[in-house]
């Protein structure tokens, strides 16, 4: 059998085919609209099921929240009753409907995600409505969930990727509240049914809120009836609350956070960077695929496919909605973390000194592309595009340009954007493992500090 790749088979000599042209994306016309109330409503039509997809929305998440977390534990709540619901009937309304419901909360933004038989779209949408407006909070409900975040709290306490991000997003955020990733067990404790009713009467509201929604429906005939089912609900916009700045570190750092007994090292490191409204969110994207957000690019070459130091390293750009940073982590053995760190900061700084070639330039732009494309083939992945847009305040044509942008963008914007937001130099390092075996390697980089696994110094 002849195995070939995109570069031709190595083993053969047989090039394979040339790419097929790009086909072009063909978007469906999208309804905006803002009732009187302040809900912004998104819709677009997609016939290819009989179902729709939607989420409805609110601009506040945990960094809103009085204390850490308490977003999330609001949204866990929400789900479990209302006035004239209570959590079996709203199960057994789900089933009955055939659809699925669910509420979540982000740094930034909650959410009540639902998708359903578009036959029954009326019925689902009053059960959201209801949750939005009159959730009850019952207190039964409140001590289920209080002690199921517990419980995943002490597993995130020994689970090395949690420890990673907890140390790096404190390392670059501070006093921020983008810098907590999750409450300590003493704050969730200390939840009280009136501190998430709080913070629901004050977020859920119309005016902070946007519907978006894609399925088998008519939009006009959607719109009228989100107009019956929403118009009456009432409720300011919240007040936006002003945050610390985050500090700027300068010069590397290691944290270390101490897990004895270990024989693998978590390593993450990251630098500050932007968000989507920035204008080198595009080039910083297209240098991220090359550098380490694909499976071919360079940093999984180097220390996965050559050197073995890892099965899945891999980089990311994280954008959130005051601020962003870029990340570069792997799971390693303990005996290569030193030399793990200097891959990477050598591939970090190969993309701020040289440009990349014409072949790695073109077939990240066309991964990027094909990506992109691939998560609009359904109901869910069509609305999710759009609450990108629409929640991070994008250009309306943001979508429909994506993969122009990306295709127009040269090896001189990619070095640009390496140059101002793979900051090598002032890199924030957080390695999770047993400090015998690392804090020597670490301390090759960066003076270090260690924490225990609540985040106290030792």
């Amino acid at each position: 059998m002849v195995t070939a790749t995109a570069k031709g088979d190595l083993r053969s000599g047989v090039a394979a085919p040339a790419l097929a042209p790009e086909s072009p994306v063909v978007w469906p016309a999208r309804t905006v609209r803002t009732l009187a109330n302040g809900l912004q409503v998104v819709l677009v039509e997609s016939h290819t099921i009989p179902k729709f997809s939607g989420q409805l929305l609110f601009r506040s998440g945990n960094a809103a929240g009085e204390v850490p977390g308490l977003a999330d534990m609001t949204a866990a709540v929400v789900r479990t009753g209302t006035a004239s619901r209570s959590s079996r009937q709203i199960e057994e309304e789900l089933r009955r409907l055939g659809a699925d419901l669910g509420t979540s909360a982000g740094a930034d933004s909650s959410a009540i995600s639902f998708s359903g038989l578009a036959e029954f779209s009326a019925e689902l949408l009053a059960l959201v409505s209801d949750l939005a407006r009159n959730a009850s909070f019952p207190p039964a409900e409140l001590e289920r969930e209080r002690r199921h975040q517990m419980e995943a709290l002490r597993i995130e306490r020994t689970t090395p990727g949690f420890l990673a991000g907890e140390r790096l997003r404190k390392a670059l955020f501070g006093a921020h509240p983008y810098a907590s990733v999750s409450p300590s067990e003493e704050q969730v404790a200390a939840y009280t049914r009136e501190g998430l009713e709080r913070f629901y009467r004050a977020h859920y509201t119309p005016a902070n809120a946007l519907l978006v929604m894609a399925g088998d429906f008519s939009a006009q005939g959607m719109l009228e009836q989100v107009e019956r089912i929403f118009a009456d609900w009432h409720a300011p916009q919240p007040a936006v609350a002003a945050h610390p700045a985050p500090p700027r570190p300068q010069g590397r750092r290691a944290h270390l956070v101490h897990l004895p007994g270990s024989v693998q090292t978590q390593i993450l490191l990251g630098n500050h960077a932007i968000t989507r409204k920035h204008p080198d969110w595009f080039p910083l994207t297209l240098a991220n695929s090359i550098f380490g957000g694909a499976f071919n690019s360079r940093l999984v070459m180097n220390i996965r496919e050559q050197k073995g130091y890892t099965y899945s390293p891999r980089s990311a750009a994280h954008a959130l909605r005051e601020h962003g940073w870029f990340s570069v982590g792997a799971a390693v053995r303990n005996d290569v973390v030193a030399a793990t760190l200097a891959e990477i900061f050598y591939e970090m700084d190969r993309m701020r000194a040289l440009p990349v070639g014409d072949e790695e330039l073109a077939d990240s732009r066309n991964y990027l592309s094909g990506v992109f494309s691939l998560g609009l083939a359904t109901q869910s992945g069509l609305a999710g595009q759009l609450v990108t847009v629409y929640l991070n305040g994008l250009p309306e044509d943001y979508l429909e340009t994506y993969r122009e942008k990306i295709r127009a963008l040269s090896a001189a914007d990619v070095l640009a954007a390496a140059r101002r937001w793979f900051d090598s130099a002032n890199a924030q390092i957080a390695v999770v493992g047993d400090r015998a075996q690392i804090a020597e390697q670490a301390a090759l980089f960066a003076p270090v500090t260690v924490y225990d696994a609540q985040g106290n110094p030792v």
